[in-house]
């Protein structure tokens, strides 16, 4: 196969549907989506025999059991993707929502009107139900696609396209509005990110390593996050009936995911307060702590179990672990801890637990993050939590989508006017 040539012909036929797509009505569109919600149903024999091949191969190849579980494919998991589609058909359809209009001294009215970016490349490791997901988005806000998923998937993600095939020959949609990339040659990832002509916009999901090397070599603009270093700080005038909860939650709930909080910030003036309990907490969870010496003497003092405690070094600050390990940090005020957390952090997601009005308010408008908390977990940074149905990903960036991006963050706006005449003089 010559990948060049694969991949431009995947691009032009992207390009082409995408006009269509634009063009297609919401009734189509939802169509299209339980059309695919229904082949999943029908056709899951099918989807767990290809993951299954999948699997042997994983198995074979050695990988480790973290990457297999997430390559794997149940019955429950079928469901849940023949569900997400339908809960995407059911939100509202973005596109061609007009706002703002205003009429202007001269008799026109001007105003915006939101419209898909076009053609939308998702790069994304071994979770075949990213192809459900990516798809569904991706129609839904009018954009066609082109996926291309990690090797160790490719045999379910193939039956999976099959499905999306199915479901948008059913709406009379265009079946090349969708493409699931069939080679797994790193190569056509190369091609992908750097044919401006054919795609508008690139949406990398995985490892550091993988999204770095997008950013990088990408000609096409890139929708990313490198990092969840999520801070949460403890300030002196916390509720001490929320101090644990929230902090518990941040770190435990999940210890792999992009807004797990890797860091804790506690004011001096409480810290002797609270950190002999978290710390109890943390070491009953399993958490390594990794202190400054302030905290590393107070949580000592409590009584923490040695092992549990490691003094902190420069690059903890820094740190995604996606591990129980969090760093913890004694500062003087809150404005220590917001100077902290906007060098250290991945500018994901980061919250504050006060009850002090001026220090919230203060935080939300100064820590230069893409979610922004008073008094609640960092878990919440989630497209479904956020009230958006569903989630492409979520970005650090600062132009175009930041934080969650949901259907509205994969459109544009376009200004529109409305005229009965008018000429400018």
């Amino acid at each position: 196969m010559d990948i060049q040539t694969y991949m431009q012909t995947l691009g032009q036929q992207a390009r082409e549907a995408s006009r269509k797509l634009a063009a297609a009505s919401t009734e189509a569109k939802n169509q299209a989506l339980l059309g695919m919600a229904a082949a999943i149903r029908s056709r899951a024999p099918e989807l767990l025999a290809a993951n299954a091949r999948d699997l042997d191969a994983a198995r074979t190849a050695g990988l480790e059991a973290a990457l297999i579980d997430r390559l794997s494919l149940t019955e429950k998991g079928i469901e849940a993707m023949a569900i997400g589609l339908e809960q995407v058909a059911a939100l509202p359809d973005p596109i061609g929502e007009i706002t703002d209009v205003k009429r202007r001294p001269s008799g026109i009215q001007v105003g915006k009107m939101r419209v898909p970016l076009g053609v939308i490349g998702i790069i994304y490791e071994a979770r075949p139900n990213v192809t459900a997901d990516a798809a569904a988005l991706c129609l839904k806000s009018g954009n066609a696609a082109i996926l291309r998923g990690g090797k160790e998937a490719l045999h379910c993600n193939q039956a999976i396209a099959g499905c999306v095939r199915e479901g948008l020959l059913s709406a009379g949609l265009p079946a090349t509005a969708v493409q699931v990339v069939d080679t797994t040659d790193r190569a056509a990832v190369g091609h992908l990110i750097t044919m401006p002509e054919f795609v508008d916009v690139i949406v990398p999901r995985g490892g550091k390593g993988l999204i770095e090397r997008i950013s990088r070599e990408a000609r096409v603009p890139v929708i990313k996050h490198l990092d969840g270093n999520c801070h949460v700080y403890v300030d002196r005038d916390a509720d001490p009936d929320k101090v644990v909860p929230i902090v518990e939650n941040a770190k435990t709930q999940r210890y792999g995911t992009c807004n797990t909080a890797e860091s804790l910030l506690i004011d001096a003036e409480v810290a002797e307060r609270y950190l002999p309990a978290i710390g109890a907490m943390f070491a009953a969870r399993g958490v390594e702590m990794r202190a400054c010496p302030s905290a590393l003497a107070i949580l000592r003092d409590a009584g923490i179990e040695p092992s549990r405690l490691v003094a902190a070094t420069e690059q903890d600050w820094s740190e995604e672990y996606l591990a129980p390990i969090i760093a913890i940090r004694v500062v003087a005020d809150v404005d220590q801890a917001m100077a902290h957390i906007n060098r250290y952090s991945s500018g994901h997601t980061e919250a504050i637990i006060t009850e002090h009005y001026t220090r919230a308010m203060r935080f939300l408008r100064e820590v230069d993050s893409a979610s922004v908390m008073i008094n609640a977990s960092t878990r919440f940074a989630d497209g479904f939590e956020y009230g958006l149905g569903a989630e492409i990903g979520i970005s650090t960036d600062k132009i175009h989508a930041r934080g969650p991006v949901g259907l509205e963050g994969l459109t544009s706006q376009k200004w529109i006017v409305f005229g009965n005449g008018e000429i400018r003089r």
